[in-house]
C-alpha cells in the first residue's frame, strides 16, 4: 500500500489526469489561483495564501532545477565511463586482458592467416569466402563441402592450401563403381602370403594432411565405413591394427546433394558447406585477364615473395584448435542464441531442418576457433554470422539463417527489458518515498539496474566504434559481406543507443531523487512521463486515502 503522503499525491494526481489530462501541479496551481480570486471578490474575510504559494513555487522550481542539473551531471561522468571503456577496448585486441603468451600466439597466427587468404587468393575471382571458410575449416580440424557445378576452382583452393603448408596432398573422383583400393591403397601381395590383410598406404588418403574427393557423395557402402572413420576420428583399420592419420582436412565436392539416406552420415561429417557458383558477369572480365596472361600476376599461387614466418605451417593449424579450447570462454547469450536457432530452424521453418547434436558442439567448437583467431577470449554473437555455413541442409537455409542471426543483432529486446524494470522501480519509488528503510533497497536495485543498463550501453558503443569493428574487422567475412552486414545493423544499433541513453538519464535522475530523499512532488517535476504513467496505470483502489474524514462519518 502507499505511505499516506504518497497516497494523497497520488489521488488527486489521479482524479486531475482522469478529469483534465494535466499534470499534478497545473492542477494545484489552478486551485492556488481560485483560491485567490475569492480573495479578491471577499475582501479581507480570506487569508490571503498567494504569496505564500508564489514562495513554495519558486522554492520548488530551484530545487527541481537542482536535482536536474545534478542528474545531468551524474549522467555525463557514467558517460564519460562508459567512453573511456569503448576507447580502452578499442585499442585492445580482447575483450577481456589477455596473458602475454596467448596474446602472442593468437596475434601471430592472425597475421599468418591474413597472409594466407591473400596467397591462396592469387588469380581466383569471386572465391574469397571459400578461401576463408577452407582455412577456417582447416584451424579447426574440420572439413568442407563445395556444392557446385563443374568448372568452378573447387579442387583448386585444396590444392593451394596443400601448397601452402607443404603438407602432403591426396586427391581423386569417384565414381559409384569406385573401390577401396582407390582411396585407401592396394592390398599387400606379401602380406597376404602370411595371412594378413593389410594395405601399402604410401601416397593414398591414410597418409594425407589435405584431401579432396570430388563427387564424394558416389561413394558405395564398401568405402563408406572406412571413410566415415578416417574423416571422423581420424583413424584408419589397416588390417589388425588402428592406425592414427594425419589429416587436416578433407574437401568434398558435389554437384548435387546426396539423395540416399545411408549418405546422411556422410553429409554429417562435413561441418562447413558452402554453395560454389559461377563467376558472375561483372567478374568474367576480371578472370579473363588473369588467364591470358593480359596482367602481371600469372593466376597461379606463388610462395617466392612471403617470408617464411609468414607461413601458416601444420604446427599452427594443428595447435590453434586446442589453444581455442582452452582459452576462449562461450558466454551465456551465444548458448541461449544458438538453441534459440536450433529451436527456430527445427520448428518454424517447414521442413524442419534437422541439426544432430554433434553437430552443435562442432559449431561451438569452431565459434571458439573463430574468436581466437580474431585475437579475442571470447566468443561473441557476431560470430554466429558464420552459423549461415554451417547449420544448413538446403542451401536455400543459409540465407534464412543469416536473417536470423541478424535479426536477433539488432533486436531491442534487452532495452525494453531494461525499460520495464526502469518502470518498475519507478513505481516502487513512488509509493516507499519517505521509507527510508524502503529508500535504501531501492537505492541498492537501482544501482544494479544502472550496472546492467551502462554494459549493455558499452557493448552497442563498442560495435558502432569504428562502424561495427566485430564485423568489419572479422577475419573470417569476405570485405563485401562485412561491409553488408555492417550497413544492415548500423541503423538499429544506433536506434538502440539512442534508447539506452534515453533509460540511463531516467535511472541516473532516479538515484540522484533517492540520495536526497526527495518528496513525490518532485519527483512527478522531475520524470514527468513516467510519472504520468504510473497515474495512469496505478490502481483507484490504492489512492483512496487523502488525508480526509469520509461524509457521513465523525
Amino acid at each position: 500500500m502507499l505511505s499516506s503522503q504518497s497516497s494523497g499525491i497520488c489521488s488527486s494526481a489521479h482524479v486531475s489526469s482522469q478529469k483534465s489530462n494535466q499534470s499534478f501541479r497545473t492542477g494545484f496551481f489552478q486551485g492556488v489561483r481560485l483560491h485567490d480570486l475569492f480573495q479578491s471578490m471577499a475582501g479581507d474575510s480570506m487569508p490571503s495564501v498567494g504569496s505564500d504559494c508564489a514562495e513554495r513555487e519558486r522554492q520548488m522550481h530551484d530545487t527541481v532545477t537542482t536535482m536536474r542539473r545534478e542528474a545531468w551531471e551524474y549522467r555525463a561522468w557514467i558517460l564519460n565511463g562508459v567512453k573511456d571503456s569503448v576507447r580502452s577496448s578499442s585499442t585492445s585486441s580482447f575483450t577481456t586482458a589477455p596473458t602475454g603468451s596467448m596474446s602472442c600466439t593468437s596475434s601471430n597466427v592472425k597475421r599468418k592467416l591474413l597472409n594466407a587468404i591473400d596467397v591462396m587468393q592469387q588469380g581466383l575471382v569471386e572465391r574469397e569466402t571459400e578461401v576463408r571458410l577452407l582455412l577456417l575449416a582447416a584451424v579447426s580440424g574440420e572439413h568442407i563441402l563445395l556444392i557446385g557445378p563443374p568448372g568452378t576452382a573447387k579442387s583448386e583452393v585444396g590444392r593451394r592450401l596443400s601448397k601452402l603448408i607443404s603438407g602432403s596432398y591426396f586427391e581423386r573422383l569417384l565414381t559409384r563403381f569406385s573401390v577401396p583400393e582407390e582411396l585407401f591403397g592396394p592390398l599387400s601381395m606379401r602380406a597376404l602370403e602370411e595371412d594378413k590383410y593389410v594395405r601399402q598406404t604410401r601416397g593414398y588418403l591414410p597418409e594425407a594432411e589435405v584431401a579432396f574427393i570430388d563427387e564424394i557423395f558416389k561413394a558405395n557402402s564398401a568405402i563408406l565405413n572406412t571413410l566415415l572413420t578416417l574423416i571422423n576420428e581420424r583413424l584408419f583399420h589397416n588390417g589388425s591394427q588402428r592406425v592414427s592419420v594425419p589429416l587436416i582436412t578433407v574437401v568434398g565436392a558435389s554437384n548435387e546433394l546426396p539423395e540416399s539416406e545411408e549418405l546422411d552420415a556422410l553429409y554429417d561429417r562435413f561441418l562447413v558447406r558452402k554453395l560454389v557458383k559461377q563467376v558472375s558477369s561483372a567478374g568474367v572480365s576480371q578472370m579473363l585477364s588473369y588467364y591470358s596472361g593480359n596482367e602481371e600476376s600469372s593466376g597461379t599461387m606463388s610462395l617466392e615473395n612471403v617470408a617464411r614466418d609468414m607461413l601458416v605451417t601444420r604446427e599452427d593449424i594443428r595447435n590453434c584448435k586446442a589453444e581455442a579450447l582452452r582459452t576462449v570462454r562461450v558466454p551465456q547469450a551465444v548458448i541461449q542464441m544458438l538453441t534459440d536457432l536450433r529451436t527456430y530452424l527445427q520448428e518454424k521453418v517447414e521442413p524442419p531442418v534437422y541439426i544432430s547434436d554433434r553437430r552443435l558442439v562442432k559449431a561451438i567448437q569452431l565459434l571458439q576457433v573463430a574468436a581466437f583467431c580474431n585475437g579475442r577470449h571470447a566468443v561473441t554473437e557476431y560470430d554466429l554470422l558464420l552459423l549461415q555455413h554451417i547449420l544448413w541442409q538446403q542451401p536455400e537455409h543459409s540465407e534464412r539463417i543469416r536473417d536470423w542471426v541478424l535479426s536477433q543483432l539488432s533486436a531491442d529486446d534487452e532495452t525494453k527489458q531494461v525499460s520495464y524494470l526502469m518502470s518498475g522501480l519507478f513505481r516502487r519509488a513512488c509509493q516507499s518515498l519517505g521509507n527510508q528503510e524502503k529508500v535504501q533497497d531501492l537505492k541498492n536495485e537501482a544501482a544494479g539496474l544502472r550496472s546492467v543498463l551502462v554494459e549493455r550501453y558499452r557493448l552497442v558503443a563498442l560495435a558502432l566504434d569504428g562502424g561495427i569493428p566485430a564485423v568489419l574487422d572479422n577475419l573470417w567475412l569476405g570485405e563485401e559481406e562485412a561491409q553488408a552486414v555492417a550497413t544492415a545493423l548500423q541503423p538499429k544499433l544506433s536506434k538502440t543507443c539512442v534508447a539506452l541513453d534515453s533509460i540511463l538519464g531516467d535511472i541516473a535522475t532516479l538515484e540522484v531523487v533517492l540520495r536526497h530523499s526527495c518528496n513525490p512532488v518532485t519527483l512527478a517535476n522531475l520524470m514527468p512521463r513516467h510519472w504520468a504513467d504510473f497515474i495512469r496505470n496505478s490502481d483507484i483502489t490504492e489512492a483512496k486515502k487523502i488525508g480526509t474524514t469520509p461524509l457521513g462519518k465523525p
